[in-house]
Formats: C-alpha cells, structure tokens, sequence
C-alpha cells in the first residue's frame, strides 16, 4: 500500500465526519454491483410468484435488505484482502481502504458483520434463502478473490456468485429451485462475462500491474478476450429466450429480447473490429454502457410480459 506517516493517518482519522465515514462504508459495500444483485433478486422473486399471497409482500422488504447486506459484505469483505493490490491500481486506489479513510480492521469487521446479519434477516424468508447467500458470500470471497492472482478462469468462477441473487429472489417465494429459475441464473452469467471482459480491457495494464492474471491483461492482442466476449453474447442470446420456453413468461417477449440481444450483439462485434488497432478504449466503453442497458431492459420485459396464473 502506498506509505503515509502515522501522524498523517492518525490525523486523517481524526478529521473524517461521522457523515463521511457511514459514506465510506457505504463505498465498502460496492453499491453498484450490490444494488445490481437486489435488483435480480426482486425482479426474479416476483416472476417465481404463481398463486399472490398476501404474506409475499413481506417477503420482498426482507428480500432487498438481506441481499443488500450480504452483497455489501461480500463487497466489504473483498476490498479487505485486497486492499495491498487496489492501492497499487489507479482505478481502485481511492477506495476507502487504500486511501486511509477506513482501516483494514473496520473494514473487516464491518464485512463480517454485514453479511451476517444479512444472513439473519433472509432466514426469515426460508433457510434455502439464507443458504444461497451465504454461498455468495463464500464463493466470492473464498473462490474468485483469490483465484483472480492464480487463473483467468476467475472471471467464470466470479460469474457463480454474481449470478446467485436470480436463485435466491426464485427461492424467497418458492422455497425451492426449479429449472425455470436455471434460465434466470444463465442470462445473469452469461451477461457477466462481457460486461467484465470490457471492464478489464478498460484497465488491463492496471490489473497486470496488480499481477491479477485476468484473460484481459494476459492477452495482449485482445483476440481471445474479443473471441469471448462475442461468443458468451452469442451464448445470452439464446438463453434469454428461454423464460419463455419454460413458460416463465408469454411468447410477446420473444421480439424483444432477439432485440435487445442482437443491439448487444452489435457492440461486441465492434469491440472485435477495433481491438487491434484502438488504444482510447472507445469500443470498449461502448461495450460497457450498452451491457449496464442490456440487463434492466431484459428483466423489465420479463416482468411486463410475465405468465399470469
């Protein structure tokens, strides 16, 4: 971590607002991909309803909070271990840890707290809930963290766990899984992989400085990292018609999604023409924000169209 005297740190500490720090905890807690998990959550624990009850309706504020929590922990939790490597990477060397303005040891006891206590909270919707996020938990944590240092295969592993929330909105109302919510669980990992892959060619050279070794910064070229991003998009466009194949929702979906599929599509295709030559990362960027597009407009179709039982 870049050096700082104790004086200065101290001082730091001293000076931060109880405003500031509840701020950094929150930071801690990675709101994006943590608000992203809550979102398919709900979004697949209300397709899971079949027959409304009126007690669902408690399940779904209980649903948020614990995903919340357990999604923010994990988040908490992994900005703990590998504070030494975001200080060293300009994208991530502001983050409350590197930067001083939390301590390692808030850091991990507020992780470890959160994400217990999310645990709770969900047990009151079902065990299977609560089982399911704690297997976020530890797979994030005890599988992708580490295995980002070791091998590209990371970025599949890390697409388990960040496509578990679909399983525990499903199993929130159910109490079970079905194969109906596999076809949730696919379209989130399939659309992790190009989201990632294009958030690490953005920053290749800072993850192979950190000595991550992701695809991005072990392919110099681009081609495989191109190659994969096209063929898991390729790979999403299939899956996510099959919601309507296992009845989840009414074929009026279809359209949409063979729509918003091939506008994604289109993306990666550029990102695979570009790559060789680019160097400002515009396709890459592009790729981005269409993929941050891709995933609300999806889950909303499905919820516009949803089967009515």
């Amino acid at each position: 971590m870049k050096e700082k005297s104790p004086t200065a740190s101290l001082d730091s500490l001293q000076e931060r607002s109880v405003a500031h720090f509840i701020y950094d905890l929150w930071l801690l807690m990675k709101p994006e991909l943590t608000l992203l998990s809550v979102f398919t959550s709900l979004c697949s624990a209300y397709l899971a309803i079949q027959a409304p009850k009126e007690s669902q309706l408690l399940v779904f504020p209980l649903l948020a909070l614990g995903t919340l929590l357990v999604g923010g922990g994990s988040g908490a939790l992994n900005q703990y271990l590998e504070r030494e490597y975001d200080s060293i990477m300009k994208r991530t060397e502001k983050r409350p840890v590197p930067d001083e303005r939390v301590t390692p040891k808030e850091a991990l006891i507020f992780g470890i707290i959160t994400s217990i206590l999310g645990a709770i909270i969900l047990s009151f919707v079902n065990w299977l809930t609560s089982l399911l996020a704690f297997s976020t938990l530890v797979t994030y944590i005890f599988l992708y963290t580490p295995l980002k240092r070791i091998s590209s295969l990371s970025t599949i592993i890390g697409a388990i766990p960040g496509a578990l929330p679909t399983l525990i909105g499903w199993a929130a109302i159910q109490n079970s899984l079905s194969y109906q919510s596999l076809t949730l669980f696919a379209i989130l990992f399939y659309w992790q992989m190009p989201h990632f892959y294009s958030i690490g060619w953005l920053y290749r050279h800072d993850y192979a400085k950190a000595g991550f070794r992701l695809l991005t910064s072990l392919d110099e070229k681009g081609i495989r990292v191109s190659r994969h991003i096209v063929m898991n998009q390729l790979m999403l466009a299939i899956v996510c018609l099959s919601p309507a194949a296992v009845g989840i929702v009414e074929l009026e979906y279809i359209p949409v999604a063979i729509l918003v599929s091939l506008g994604f599509l289109a993306f990666g295709v550029k990102f695979t023409k570009s790559v060789y030559n680019e160097t400002s990362g515009t396709s890459a960027r592009a790729l981005f924000f269409s993929s941050l597009f891709y995933l609300p407009i999806i889950f909303s179709a499905m919820i516009i169209f949803k089967v009515n039982h």
